[in-house]
């Protein structure tokens, strides 16, 4: 068994016994740090190619989060965590690259939790990776995940947020059904809702779906190939992506999104150098 593996297990035993959004809940200070060392070339390859990134030139923009999940698991499964694990949702993502990286860079990462928020569907925390070079820091991510329960408020819950503009049709791909077991492979991230449509609805999905970083993976994959470095990128979740499925990748300037139909799953945003 992997150690995402056992962290899963680790969720699995864990999150019966904690009730998220109790009063004075608070994060413990611990950080994950990940020394530095080689990428290994065989499941960076693997890797590359689920997401269609090409196996040669620059380190992929989402890889140094990869490598660093594996220690947010640890973290966010451990008995001082509020949350239960279990059910948590990945709602957004933000990563910024202050210079280009190699698949040759020995990166030390570190990772922590930065803060509980209110939300108007339970609780979110702040889970922060950040890779360094020599000290350095040439890389960080910031990604909110959702622990949905009651607020206990009576106040009135704000209108949904509006549709997000339909952006031209750049692509459609086909997602066959084994694709989260094949990035589940590449990335070491087997959670059952991505492996099979039977562990899919043992947590109340009525399919399998697709991961969300391979979703904003796929968009970068297809994004890089225009003008300049892609320095950062802010996604947000919207829907779950069933497998299997099709879908549109819609992009225009810096915007882009996932629909499938009149459903849109991802809307984000980059930025570029130059």
């Amino acid at each position: 068994m992997t150690g995402l593996s056992l962290s899963l297990a680790r969720g699995a035993v864990t999150s019966p016994f904690k009730r998220a959004g109790r009063p004075g809940a608070a994060l413990p200070a611990d950080r994950e740090v990940i020394p530095s060392g080689r990428i290994a070339p065989g499941p960076l390859a693997a890797y590359s190619r689920v997401c269609g990134f090409a196996e040669s030139g620059p380190l992929p923009l989402t890889y140094p989060h990869v490598m660093g999940f594996p220690a947010a698991m640890r973290l966010m499964t451990a008995r001082g965590f509020p949350l239960p694990v279990l059910g948590l949702v990945h709602t957004w993502i933000e990563i910024t690259a202050h210079r280009a990286l190699h698949p040759t860079d020995e990166l030390e990462l570190t990772v922590y939790a930065d803060g509980l928020t209110p939300h108007r569907r339970g609780t979110e925390v702040t889970m922060v990776t950040e890779a360094r070079l020599s000290g350095v820091l040439v890389w960080e991510s910031r990604s909110g995940y959702l622990s949905r329960h009651a607020t206990g408020t009576t106040t009135p819950t704000s209108a949904p947020p509006a549709s997000p503009p339909e952006l031209p049709a750049a692509a459609e791909w086909r997602l066959p059904a084994d694709l989260g077991r094949r990035y589940g492979a590449a990335s070491g991230d087997r959670n059952p809702i991505h492996l099979h449509p039977v562990t899919a609805r043992l947590f109340g999905f009525p399919r399998h779906i697709a991961h969300g970083m391979w979703t904003v993976a796929r968009c970068l994959a297809e994004a890089g190939t225009g003008p300049g470095r892609i320095r950062s990128v802010r996604a947000d979740f919207k829907a779950p992506v069933p497998l299997p499925s099709t879908v549109t990748y819609a992009a225009e300037g810096a915007a882009f999104q996932v629909r499938g139909g009149s459903r849109v799953h991802l809307t984000g945003s980059l930025t570029r150098e130059g």
